[in-house]
């Protein structure tokens, strides 16, 4: 793997229709623009991923197949354990697809997507002014962008919002 995109789903509706769980909520109309606006920034800096593990939620999905068209072909897998993970196991599944794409999208939720993305920041030594970057919250729709060098020590990229792409709704 040489990059990895770690990215919180796109806003969500409030609650799910007829009472589902909070598996079952929906994008909102503003998550469903998010998610469009960031598949094709992720695509337009040459981030497109050849492998997206997605977390089972309905919210999750909804945001994949919202971002989908802007990369062509990509190996697509829902997983489960994704939902509402935390690092740890978010984490493994980083480690178990190290040989399985060069660019690896992981598209699931806070905390553990946030808590991940600030754990390898401390691990290269990122810069204070990096780290102050993400301690300020892990918005929905946002990805958080690492080069992996062949040890697989993950390196700030960038971060990228709906916000600071011009979403109003972000």
């Amino acid at each position: 793997m040489h990059r990895l995109i770690l990215m919180r789903h796109a806003q969500a509706e409030t609650s799910a229709p007829s009472g589902g769980g909070d598996e079952a909520r929906p994008l909102s109309a503003a998550g469903r623009a998010e998610a469009v606006l960031m598949g094709r920034a992720l695509a337009e800096r040459g981030l497109k991923p050849d492998l997206a593990l997605v977390s089972g939620a309905v919210r999750t999905r909804q945001t994949w197949e919202q971002m989908h068209d802007a990369f062509g072909d990509v190996e697509v897998r829902d997983e489960a354990a994704l939902y509402n993970a935390p690092s740890d196991v978010i984490r493994r599944f980083v480690e178990a697809s190290e040989d399985a794409a060069g660019c690896l999208l992981i598209l699931a939720h806070n905390p553990g997507v946030h808590v991940l993305a600030a754990e390898y920041l401390i691990e290269s030594a990122a810069s204070p002014a990096v780290v102050d970057k993400l301690s300020g919250g892990f918005p929905t729709g946002a990805a958080a962008l690492f080069t992996v060098d062949v040890a697989g020590r993950c390196t700030y990229e960038g971060f990228l919002t709906p916000r600071s792409l011009g979403a109003a709704s972000a």
